[in-house]
């Protein structure tokens, strides 16, 4: 692909952002959502084997698919988006990076994903949700910003219901949400027969509360829970190790 042909894709309005990884770029509009380092972290939390196929639930503008097919050797990436313009802005991204060949954008709803693709067909799902509940907060219910932020378009449910439907069997889901839900999600999680394996907590001083957790399911697995080293992203308030997420 040209040089003329990349700059083609990237619209009036948006921006090109620099992955840090293999020269991969990102195609973000600073007017919606732009991911945060929660992504990230997700990113870094999947465990994906070389040749499985894997499915990113609510993808946005593309992140995790695109971090995934640079971290790991999984064959094939899918990013489901209810959002059309930016399910848009994600397949540019991709085509951006030359890898149609591995990922593929889907505009669709994820209550509808168990009818969009075959059962049990994913070896992974990962999701990246909108952690607030729809009634928290929310004035803008149309706005980017809200929808991923805000469980408007979809919720915890349709995304683990989505889930059990869409893994095979032993298949493993994972997830980034906020601790103050954590009790709701293992409930349902369980529920939905996707078992909590491993969990993992975000702080960001060591001495203040989790900001995030990352949790891994296994799709009718055995109940046993490994919880992980916690990640600090700041040493200090003068010393950052990390990156400040947005959402």
């Amino acid at each position: 692909m040209t040089n003329d042909t990349r700059r083609s894709l990237v619209k009036e309005g948006e921006r090109l952002d620099d992955l840090q990884l293999n020269g991969l770029e990102l195609i973000q509009d600073p007017k919606k959502f732009c991911f945060g380092v929660d992504a990230v972290f997700l990113s870094d939390f999947a465990r994906v084997k070389p040749g499985e196929t894997v499915l990113d639930l609510g993808t946005g503008n593309g992140i995790i698919p695109i971090l995934l097919s640079a971290k790991t050797q999984g064959k094939r990436f899918t990013g489901l988006e209810i959002q059309a313009d930016t399910a848009d802005m994600a397949r540019r991204s991709v085509r951006y990076n030359d890898l149609e060949e591995r990922i593929e954008i889907v505009t669709g709803d994820i209550k509808e994903a168990a009818e969009i693709f075959k059962p049990a067909f994913f070896d992974v799902i990962t999701t990246n949700p909108p952690y607030m509940l729809a009634d928290h907060g929310l004035r803008c219910p149309d706005d980017a910003r809200a929808i991923a932020r805000h469980e408007v378009l979809c919720s915890l449910d349709d995304i683990l219901r989505a889930s059990m439907r869409l893994l095979q069997d032993k298949g493993r889901f994972y997830m980034i949400h906020r601790p103050f839900r954590l009790t709701e999600i293992m409930i349902k999680m369980n529920y939905y027969k996707i078992e909590p394996k491993r969990i993992q907590f975000i702080y960001p001083y060591i001495d203040k509360e989790p900001s995030m957790v990352l949790i891994e399911g296994v799709r009718s697995g055995k109940p046993r829970v490994t919880v992980e080293p916690p990640i600090i992203i700041y040493d200090s308030p003068r010393n950052q190790s990390g990156n400040r997420a947005e959402k």
